[in-house]
Parts: C-alpha cells; sequence; structure tokens
C-alpha cells in the first residue's frame, strides 16, 4: 500500500509499524470530520480556479459515499493504510480514479489532521457539557424530593455544622454547571480554522482562500499567522484535558461522599442493587464498584493531561511527529469522562438517604449558639465563641 509521501524507496515494516503505532486505530473516530474538512477544501478549490466543477461533484459525492460507508462499519482504517488522512484519499481515488489526487493540492497532512481534530473537539465538548447537564439535573431533582433531609456537614471529617441533602447535592451541581461553562471556554483554542497553513508555512503560490473553508465549516475566525498553527498544537487539547480533570475531580469527590456515607457505620444512604456488584467470597457484600472506578479514573484524567504538556513541551517550532503521540491520552480522558457522566447521571436518581439512620453530634449547633448570642447580647463574635465553648466543657 503506497503512502501519501511514498516515493519508491522500500520501507523496514519495522518503521511502518512503529511511526504509525496505534494512530490508524484512532483516526476512526475522526473519519467523519475528515471527510467534512475534505469537503469544505475541495469546494474552496473550486471557488479559486483550482478544481473543475466535474471533479468538485465526484471529490464530494465519492467522499460523502466513504464516510458513510465507514459509518455503516463497512471498513476501518487499518495499519496498511497507516493513517486516516491516507485511507480517505487511497479510496477516494479508487472510488472516482484521478479527480482523487487533486483534492491535497493546498493542505498537508498536518493542517488536515488537525481540522478534524479540532472538528471533533467541537462535538466532543459540547458532547460532555450536555453529559455534564443531565448529572447537574439529576442531582436538582435530588435535592427537590429529598432535601429537607438533616445531614451533618463535615470539616476535618468531623461532624461540624448541620447541612442538609438539598446544600449537598446543590453545591456539587453548581461546581458541575461551572465546570460545564469552563469546558464551553475551550472553544476559545478549538474552533479556529487551520486548513491553508499545511505544514506550517502557508501555501506557496497557491490562491488558496482560507476565508471559504472558514465559513463552509462555521469557525468563527482563521488560525494567524499560519506559523502560529503548529506552535498551537496540544493547547486546545490540554485546555480541554485540564477541564475535564476538574469535572472528573467533582466526580470524584461527589462519589467519595457516597462511598463514606454508603458504609455501615455511616449508613446514611441506600444505594440500588443495579449499581452495586457482589463478592465472591462474602455473601452479605454489595460493593460500590461504581463509585469507587469513578473516584479511581480522576487519577487517568490527570495523567492524560499531564502527557499532553509533556509531550508538548520544549518542542521546537513547526511540526514534529511527537505531536501525533497527543491523540490517545485526549481520547482517553473524554471517554472515561463521558462513562463516567453517564453512569453517574443514571445512579443519582436511585440514591435513597436514610433519615432514621442519620445522627447529629450534640454540639453540632455550637456555632449557631454563638452567633444567636452576639444577636440577643450584643457582644463581640469571640466572646460569644469562649461563652459556648466553656459551656460544652461543662456539660
Amino acid at each position: 500500500m503506497a503512502r501519501l509521501w511514498d516515493k519508491g524507496a522500500p520501507l523496514d515494516e519495522r518503521v511502518l509499524r512503529f511511526t504509525a503505532g496505534e494512530d490508524h486505530a484512532l483516526d476512526n473516530r475522526l473519519v467523519a470530520y475528515d471527510v467534512e474538512a475534505s469537503i469544505a477544501h475541495a469546494g474552496m478549490l473550486h471557488d479559486v480556479g483550482l478544481l473543475d466543477a466535474a471533479a468538485l461533484e465526484a471529490i464530494r459525492g465519492g467522499l460523502a459515499e466513504i464516510g458513510a460507508a465507514h459509518a455503516r462499519g463497512e471498513w476501518a482504517v487499518t495499519l496498511d493504510l497507516e493513517d486516516g488522512q491516507t485511507a480517505l484519499e487511497t479510496l477516494l481515488t479508487r472510488r472516482i480514479g484521478a479527480a482523487g489526487e487533486r483534492l491535497h493540492v493546498g493542505r498537508s497532512r498536518n493542517d488536515q489532521v488537525l481540522v478534524a481534530l479540532r472538528l471533533y473537539l467541537r462535538d466532543a465538548v459540547e458532547s460532555l457539557a450536555e453529559d455534564a447537564r443531565r448529572v447537574a439535573a439529576a442531582l436538582e431533582a435530588l435535592a427537590v424530593e429529598q432535601g429537607d433531609i438533616v445531614i451533618p456537614g463535615y470539616t476535618h471529617m468531623q461532624q461540624a455544622m448541620p447541612s442538609s441533602v438539598a446544600l449537598w447535592a446543590r453545591g456539587f451541581a453548581a461546581e458541575i454547571l461551572d465546570d460545564v461553562d469552563a469546558l464551553r471556554h475551550t472553544h476559545r483554542r478549538i474552533l479556529k480554522n487551520p486548513l491553508g497553513s499545511a505544514a506550517g508555512y502557508g501555501t506557496p503560490n497557491l490562491p488558496v482562500d482560507r476565508e471559504g473553508t472558514r465559513l463552509r465549516l462555521e469557525l468563527p475566525e482563521n488560525h494567524e499567522p499560519v506559523t502560529a498553527v503548529q506552535l498551537s498544537r496540544g493547547k486546545a487539547e490540554a485546555e480541554a484535558l485540564f477541564q475535564v480533570a476538574l469535572l472528573m475531580q467533582d466526580l470524584g469527590r461527589l462519589a467519595s461522599d457516597l462511598l463514606l456515607f454508603y458504609t455501615r457505620e455511616f449508613g446514611f444512604v441506600q444505594l440500588p442493587e443495579a449499581f452495586t456488584t457482589g463478592s465472591s467470597i462474602m455473601p452479605q457484600k454489595r460493593n460500590p464498584d461504581v463509585f469507587e472506578l469513578v473516584r479511581g479514573r480522576t487519577a487517568t484524567a490527570q495523567a492524560c493531561l499531564i502527557e499532553v504538556l509533556g509531550i508538548t513541551a520544549k518542542l521546537p517550532s513547526g511540526y514534529q511527529r511527537d505531536l501525533q503521540l497527543i491523540k490517545a491520552p485526549l481520547f482517553r480522558s473524554l471517554d472515561i469522562c463521558h462513562e463516567s457522566l453517564d453512569i453517574i447521571a443514571a445512579a443519582i436518581p436511585l440514591v435513597r438517604f436514610m433519615p432514621e439512620r442519620i445522627r447529629l453530634d450534640p454540639d453540632i449547633h455550637a456555632a449557631a449558639e454563638a452567633n444567636a448570642l452576639v444577636v440577643k447580647d450584643g457582644i463581640p463574635f469571640r466572646e460569644a465563641y469562649r461563652r459556648v465553648g466553656r459551656k460544652l466543657r461543662e456539660e
């Protein structure tokens, strides 16, 4: 199978396996976006006179058919095709003939894969935001249905002040909605059109119209200057992964609370059997594995962010093959976040707080008593604090 860069010299198969790595498999999730961007590029080439109408229609039709066949599972990017970009051009040329070889003019695999990745990220971020809103909505419903149940509020793992299911659930819901806003803010970097930057230095002697592809792809701005495009690699990805890590951290803390509340010693909540598993040796056990794994996967999200930052750190300007390695941690983190949000959104409506099992320490109202003295007697808070403290020590 000829690669896009093949000049006829033999290639050691170990080099293909090493350099392609898992890229061919990862590119399968980008095929639809590569098709979309390639159709936009072809339209621009026709507008500037680099592609005739017949070739444009053949390319559009061929790409649409190839994309639909991929969506149906009729073909996949395989190692012999090296990557998604080679696969599309190879299959297109087989389907429509020489017109398929005209598509690559005015672009490089560098801007081709980057625009597909940014279009994918645009959708992935919106999908995660919607998933997170579902979790927040489930927490709000929990607050409405069981919000009046009083629970202890903790500091330093000790009962501190009275709280409620409503306060607990809405606190997490508010932070998760804040994560949604932060996730969507990553569009600032994602939604810049890289097409026309080619390998990082533009398209000499070609009348490429970057504004034409930008408008077709509904992106708000072109990435300028062209030399900035490769310097930006990994930034949008890292920014998205940072927000994913924060979101996963909120889910992990939510899961940690529920795990604590579910212990026999606490017994604050009942978890649905459909979301717990059993022990292979202890017949009495129901294990909250789902929440443990959500808590544990916060580490994976953090590691993926660190991996992307580490790949891009101290690279010289221009494209480097190291940048290919960003895809794996990016996709891994997005996937675990989606899966975690999906299962938490399904589990929260089935959580039941058990008011008959919840006990508040007798001194949990101490801060309220001090505040009452300030209001009633007009004394400084510090004096009220000491009075309440003395009373509690004497009891």
